[in-house]
């Protein structure tokens, strides 16, 4: 049992439903697996399940608890601030590629 800190940049969709509900509402709230620390009133980067940078959202909530299946899990809600442009989408995704999502270097 532990916490495991998420970068301050890196919003990461595993569900599509989620990621719909954030972009038609303005906000929505993903449920990840194990304890996380999500920076909670800052500005971050979302992404798509398939690694896309798509928006820039808003922490509004990061909730750990265990739940009544007796896992450890993490609720983070979040506002939608606004959607990339292409440009911004396109950098974001190669520069998350590189420090985030891609093989580890040695």
């Amino acid at each position: 049992m532990g916490f495991q800190t998420e970068f301050n940049s890196v919003c990461k969709f595993k569900n599509e439903h989620e990621l719909y509900d954030l972009l038609e509402y303005g906000k929505t709230a993903m449920l990840k697996s194990g304890f996380r620390v999500f920076p909670t009133g800052q500005k971050v980067i979302a992404y798509t399940p398939d690694n896309r940078a798509i928006a820039i959202v808003k922490i509004t909530a990061s909730i750990a608890e265990i739940n009544f299946q007796g896992e450890e899990v993490t609720k983070v809600e979040m506002d939608l601030i606004r959607k990339l442009t292409e440009e911004e989408a396109r950098i974001q995704t190669a520069l998350a590629e590189e420090m985030f999502f891609g093989e580890a270097s040695s």
